[in-house]
C-alpha cells in the first residue's frame, strides 16, 4: 500500500505536488484552529460566535506565508530543520496577526490562550506532515539499499554532520561512535552510542561493522598516522573525512567521504607556498619548463600558470605527454600565452631559439630519466639525457643572459650507487660551476627533494594495482626506506627555490622521516580491508613477496652529501653546501664521459662517470682498477665537442665584454 502511495506521488508533476500540499493545507489549517477553540474552550460556542469564515480566513492567509517562507518551493524529500524554522515564524506572524486585526477593527478578540493552541497544533501538522511524507518517498532506498555498516571515529561536530548526511542518503549505515575523549564515553551523539577505544575490537565484532570512517577533519598528520596505524590491524576497510585544508565549505557530505591515501601516512604537513617566492621569478615573466610533459614538469606548469605569467614555453621529446599537458593547460588557463615544442633539451639549436624568440626570464629544467634500472640497463642514453641535456640547458641560459635557472634534481644524486644518481649528480655540478663563471649573469640553483607520490613509476600506484589483481606485492628489500612527498608540494619548493637562490645553492627539503616500503605495503593492504599472507597468518589475502635490490638500488636515500646545511628564508627548507668544481675541470671530464658513451663499454662508461663522481661506488671492482689519467678524443682534435663550444662561447663573450668596454 505504501509503496503505491509512493509510486503516485512520484508521478505527478512538480505543480501538482504543490497543488496536493496547498489542498492539503486548506484543509488541515482550519481544523487546527477548530481543535484549538474545542481544547480552549470545551464547546463551540465560539463558533457561533464568529462562524466558519474566521478559521477559513485563517487558513487562507497562512497558505501565502508559507509560500514566501519558501515551504512550497522546497523538494520534501530534501527538506531540513531550516525550513521548518522559518514556518514556525510564519505560523506565529499569523496568529499575533491575527490578534492585532481583532484589537485594531474592533473586533471580538478570540481568547490569546487558543492562539497559542493554534501555533502549536499548525507546526505539528506541518512537521508530521513534511517529514511523513518525506520518509514515505524514502522507505522503498532504505529497505531495498544494503548499505554498509559503519562506525566513525570521531563525534565532534564533523562526525555528528556525517552521520546526518548518512541517514539522508542511505549510502551507509551509521552503527556506533569511537572517540579518543573518555568525557564522552557511553555518551549518545546524533542518537548514536560513543564507545571508549578499549572497546573498539568487541564493538567491531559485536555489531558487524564492516567499515570505519575518520571524521577528524582538522587532526594533524601525525595524530591521522597514528590513528590509522592502530586501526590498521583489523583488517576493515578504513576511509576519511578531507582535512581542513581540501574542504571548500564547512559542511560535512557523506559524498566526501573516501580512501585513506598515502598522504595521510606521511605523518608531516605539506610546506606551505609563501606567496612572495612563489611569484617572483612567475608572475609576469616569461618562463620555459623542459620535460613539461612529467610527473614533475607537468605540475611545475599548473602552479607556474596560477601564478599569471607572460607566457608559458612547454619543452619535451614525448607527442602524447606534451599534447596532453598542453590541452589541459588551454582548457584551464585560457588567457595565457602558451607555446609547446616537441624536441630535445640535447638540442642546443633549438633551445636557443625557443629562449631567444620568447625572451625567456626563467628556465626550469625538469627533463631527465629517471627510472634507476631503465638508466642502469640503457647507461649512454641516460648520460645525453641527463648530463649531455643539462649542459646543453646550463650553456643557453649563460649565453642568453636568462635571469633565472633552476635544476630539479633528486635524494639519489647522494652517494650514488646508480647511474641515474650519478647523472644527476653530474647535472648538479653543472650548474654549480655555471655558476661560479666570472662575469656570470644567471642565477643558477638546484633544488633535491626525494620520491613523488603518484608520479611515474612510483610504488604507491604499483602496489595499488598488485593489491587489486590479487597480489603478491613486490618488495625488493625488507629494509629499504624512502622519503616522500606530494607532487604539488615538489613542484612549489621548486619555484620558491628559484626565488631564494644567489646562486649555485642546493636546496633541500626537510621531508620529515623516511618510510619502510615494506610497512608501507601493509598498509596499504590492511586499509584495503584485506589481511596480508604470511607464517603468522597463512589464510591472509595478500603474499608480500621480497623479491631483492634491483641493480643500482640503495636500501636508504639521503638528502645531503654532507652534513654541513644553513636556513633558507623558507623555514621547511635548507641550503646544503656541497663540493664543486669550476668549468675548467668540469669540462675535459664531461668530454671523456660523451667519448666513453659513444665508443666505449660499459665498464669505461662507469670509470668516466666516476672520475667526475667520486661518490658514485657500483662495483668495488672499480675501486681496485687505476683510472686512465686521461681519455684521447678524436672529437676535440677536431676542434668539436663540449669544451670547443664552452671555449668558442667563452671567446664570444670576452669579446662583446671587449666591445662593451
Amino acid at each position: 500500500m505504501l509503496t503505491k502511495l509512493r509510486n503516485i506521488l512520484l508521478s505527478f508533476s512538480r505543480p501538482q505536488k504543490i497543488a496536493v500540499m496547498v489542498i492539503a493545507d486548506a484543509i488541515a489549517l482550519p481544523a487546527s484552529l477548530i481543535a484549538a477553540f474545542y481544547l480552549r474552550l470545551g464547546d463551540a460556542i465560539i463558533l457561533q460566535k464568529y462562524g466558519i469564515s474566521a478559521p477559513v480566513i485563517m487558513a487562507l492567509a497562512a497558505i501565502p506565508v508559507f509560500y514566501f517562507c519558501g515551504l512550497y518551493r522546497t523538494v520534501v524529500r530534501y527538506m531540513d530543520i531550516s525550513m521548518l524554522r522559518s514556518t514556525g515564524i510564519g505560523l506565529a506572524i499569523i496568529a499575533i496577526g491575527t490578534y492585532a486585526g481583532c484589537l485594531l477593527f474592533d473586533l471580538p478578540t478570540p481568547p490569546r490562550s487558543s492562539l497559542l493552541i493554534y501555533w502549536f497544533i499548525a507546526f505539528s501538522y506541518v512537521v508530521i506532515s513534511r517529514f511523513g511524507a518525506r520518509n514515505l518517498l524514502r522507505t522503498p532506498l532504505r529497505k531495498h539499499l544494503k548499505a554498509p555498516r559503519v562506525a566513525v571515529y570521531g563525534a565532534g561536530e564533523a562526525g555528528f554532520q556525517l552521520v546526518n548526511a548518512m541517514r539522508t542518503s542511505h549510502a551507509y549505515a551509521p552503527i556506533c561512535f569511537f572517540d579518543d575523549d573518555t568525557r564522552l564515553a557511553n555518551k549518545h551523539v546524533a542518537g548514536l552510542r560513543v564507545y571508549p577505544l578499549s572497546r573498539l575490537d568487541e564493538v567491531l565484532h559485536k555489531h558487524e561493522i564492516q567499515q570505519i570512517v575518520l571524521a577528524i577533519p582538522s587532526a594533524s598528520p601525525q595524530r591521522r598516522r597514528t590513528i590509522v596505524n592502530r586501526l590498521s590491524h583489523l583488517s576493515i576497510p578504513v576511509r576519511t573525512l578531507p582535512t581542513m585544508a581540501e574542504m571548500v565549505e564547512g559542511k560535512i557530505l557523506e559524498s566526501a567521504i573516501r580512501e585513506v591515501q598515502v598522504e595521510d601516512l606521511l605523518g608531516r604537513k605539506p610546506v606551505p607556498p609563501r606567496s612572495d617566492l612563489f611569484s617572483k621569478c612567475v608572475t609576469g615573466k616569461s618562463v620555459l619548463v623542459t620535460g613539461a610533459g612529467g610527473s614533475i614538469g607537468s605540475e611545475l606548469c599548473r602552479q607556474i600558470e596560477s601564478q599569471q605569467p607572460s607566457q608559458l614555453i612547454l619543452l619535451d621529446h614525448s607527442e602524447y605527454a606534451l599534447y596532453a599537458i598542453e590541452h589541459e593547460l588551454k582548457e584551464r588557463f585560457p588567457d595565457i600565452e602558451l607555446y609547446a615544442y616537441m624536441g630535445s633539451v640535447c638540442d642546443i639549436s633549438q633551445l636557443s631559439q625557443i629562449v631567444r624568440e620568447h625572451q625567456v626570464n626563467t628556465i626550469y629544467h625538469a627533463a631527465a630519466y629517471k627510472h634507476v634500472p631503465l638508466v642502469e640497463n640503457n647507461m649512454a642514453a641516460g648520460i645525453r639525457n641527463n648530463v649531455l641535456g643539462t649542459w646543453a640547458v646550463a650553456l643557453t641560459a649563460a649565453q642568453n643572459n636568462i635571469e633565472t635557472c633552476v635544476l630539479i634534481s633528486t635524494d639519489k644524486a647522494v652517494r650514488p650507487p646508480n647511474v641515474m644518481g650519478a647523472t644527476k649528480r653530474c647535472a648538479e655540478l653543472i650548474f654549480q660551476a655555471f655558476s661560479l663563471r666570472p662575469n656570470n649573469r644567471t642565477t643558477f640553483s638546484m633544488v633535491r627533494f626525494g620520491n613523488v607520490l603518484g608520479s611515474s613509476g612510483s610504488v604507491v600506484p604499483l602496489f595499488r594495482n598488485q593489491i587489486q589483481r590479487g597480489g603478491p606485492i613486490t618488495v625488493t628489500h625488507e629494509d629499504v626506506t624512502r622519503y616522500f612527498m606530494l607532487i604539488p608540494e615538489a613542484a612549489q619548493l621548486v619555484i620558491q627555490a628559484g626565488a631564494m637562490a644567489q646562486g649555485g645553492e642546493v636546496f633541500v627539503l626537510d621531508m620529515g622521516d623516511p618510510v619502510r616500503i615494506i610497512d608501507l605495503a601493509r598498509t596499504m593492504v590492511e586499509m584495503s580491508g584485506l589481511a596480508v599472507k604470511d607464517t603468522d597468518n597463512p589464510n591472509g589475502d595478500i603474499e608480500i613477496q621480497v623479491v631483492g635490490l634491483r641493480p643500482g638500488e640503495k636500501l636508504y636515500e639521503e638528502l645531503l652529501i654532507g652534513g654541513d646545511t644553513i636556513p633558507s628564508e623558507h623555514p621547511r627548507i635548507l641550503c646544503s653546501r656541497e663540493h664543486y668544481l669550476t668549468l675548467d675541470q668540469l669540462e675535459p671530464m664531461l668530454e671523456q664521459l660523451r667519448i666513453a658513451c659513444t665508443n666505449g663499454s660499459s665498464l669505461d662508461i662507469r670509470i668516466a662517470l666516476q672520475r667526475l663522481v667520486p661518490e658514485y661506488t657500483p662495483y668495488s671492482l672499480l675501486s681496485a682498477r687505476s683510472l686512465p689519467k686521461t681519455v684521447e678524443s678524436p672529437i676535440l682534435a677536431k676542434g668539436e665537442g663540449l669544451v670547443s663550444t664552452a671555449q668558442n662561447w667563452k671567446t664570444e663573450r670576452e669579446t662583446a665584454v671587449g666591445h662593451a668596454a
